[in-house]
């Protein structure tokens, strides 16, 4: 071997199923230096560290530690029994010690995580969620809050089920109790730079837009009746649109800079761009309303990505025309596939969020599609439902807690 070539290092080695080994679990009233303090303890016995788990709620700590029994001449495993409960007495904790062989057992195949949001999060509701996991076939390996405000937000780690059936089980249980339960395959991918795809109208922003050019046309309850029309199948969107845009013909181009100031931003729509942005995510919005308001929030929200219909204006006013291509359901996932290529994303790397049947070809696109407040036809097609009104939420269901997301705006306030 040359003298430049990197050496490799040697293999890890596990302990074998017959080794012994010891559960330490420590419990009590936390404070600074008792995980220190049990590791010192147990240092003298010269014992290999397996595994470690510790968790802290409400000032209350539970430190397990899986550990080799002791194998060095002249000690044994009652001594560190015996100095662990009394080095355990003298902070007063409690302390209890298992024995056994080798490691913990191996997790089962498909593995998923599963994203639980409660307003908020009851035991019934808890106790139905889990016995639905366990119905599948599924065992849950380790439970963590995500988020308590606005919503709880608990994250499921979950084996022994492939993802899909989980989330079929589970996603009929979210609808008899009332929360939202989102469900995604465990692994790198989940962790992988990502596009998030957005739609605009009762989405990223509250409002409708056509709605707002029609409350300045005086034409409110004729677009409203064209709405229903396409809403009971009589109009597909295209034909809904032409005939919605025609009630515009006129308006004064004016009223653009009127209708962008009238937009209001969905709750939580700041906090999810730019948490997304820290992360590296690209973020773009897809619209069946119109460029005039779309480009402007592309400008103020810092996107990567936008596109939407665009009303021809002509000689100051507008003509009660789009002028393009227009952008409809199937549009919809035709831009996400070109956002995705732009921005060098295999598409199951991306993540779709919507609310409408319009929709619903990007959702079923995307590697996760979110149906956000949307209809139930939506909801039971998408991969995951938010049916809260914080669209900063579906940063739960990418494993991304509110501690996290408090934390980072702390420590720079220079975001959108």
């Amino acid at each position: 071997m040359s003298a430049l070539e990197p050496t490799q290092p040697p293999p890890a080695i596990e302990p074998a199923d017959g080794v012994r080994t010891l559960l330490v679990k420590i419990f009590g009233k936390d404070r600074p230096g008792i995980t220190a303090g049990l590791f010192d303890t147990l240092a003298a016995y010269a014992v290999d560290v397996i595994d470690i788990e510790q968790v802290v709620t409400r000032g209350r700590i539970v430190l397990c530690a899986l550990i080799t029994a002791p194998a060095q001449v002249g000690t044994s495993e009652g001594a560190l029994r015996a100095t662990v409960h009394s080095w355990a007495e003298s902070l007063r904790l409690e302390a209890e010690i298992l024995s056994g062989t080798g490691d913990n057992r191996p997790r089962g195949s498909g593995r998923s995580h599963v994203t639980v949001l409660g307003n908020p999060l009851t035991a019934q509701s808890t106790a139905a969620i889990a016995a639905s996991i366990t119905g599948t076939g599924g065992n849950i390996d380790r439970i963590f809050r995500l988020a308590k405000l606005p919503v709880t937000a608990v994250e499921f780690a979950v084996s022994g089920v492939a993802t899909e059936p989980l989330r079929t089980a589970l996603a009929t249980t979210a609808t008899d109790i009332g929360v939202d339960v989102a469900v995604v395959s465990a692994g790198l991918q989940r962790r992988a730079r990502r596009l998030v795809v957005m739609d605009v109208d009762s989405t990223l922003i509250q409002d409708e837009v056509i709605e707002l050019f029609a409350a300045h046309a005086g034409c409110e309850a004729e677009v409203a009746a064209v709405t229903e029309r396409a809403m009971r199948g009589e109009l597909d969107f295209e034909q809904s649109l032409h005939e919605r845009v025609a009630l515009l013909a006129g308006l004064d181009v004016s009223v653009v800079e009127k209708v962008r100031a009238d937009v209001r931003l969905t709750p939580g729509a700041r906090t999810l761009i730019r948490t997304l942005k820290r992360l590296g995510y690209q973020v773009g919005v897809v619209s069946g309303g119109f460029t005039q308001v779309t480009d402007a929030l592309r400008e103020r929200l810092s996107l990567d990505f936008a596109a939407a219909n665009t009303l021809e204006i002509e000689n100051g006013v507008l003509t009660g025309r789009v002028v393009g291509q227009v952008v409809d359901r199937a549009g919809k996932a035709r831009l996400l596939r070109t956002f995705a290529e732009q921005a060098g994303v295999p598409l199951a790397q991306t993540v779709a969020i919507g609310d409408g049947a319009n929709d619903l070809d990007m959702l079923n696109a995307a590697g996760l599609g979110v149906a956000f407040n949307a209809k139930p036809l939506v909801r039971a097609a998408a991969h995951a439902a938010v049916n809260v009104p914080f669209l900063d939420t579906v940063l739960y269901l990418l494993g991304i807690s509110r501690e996290e997301v408090e934390s980072a705006d702390e420590s720079d306030d220079d975001g959108v």
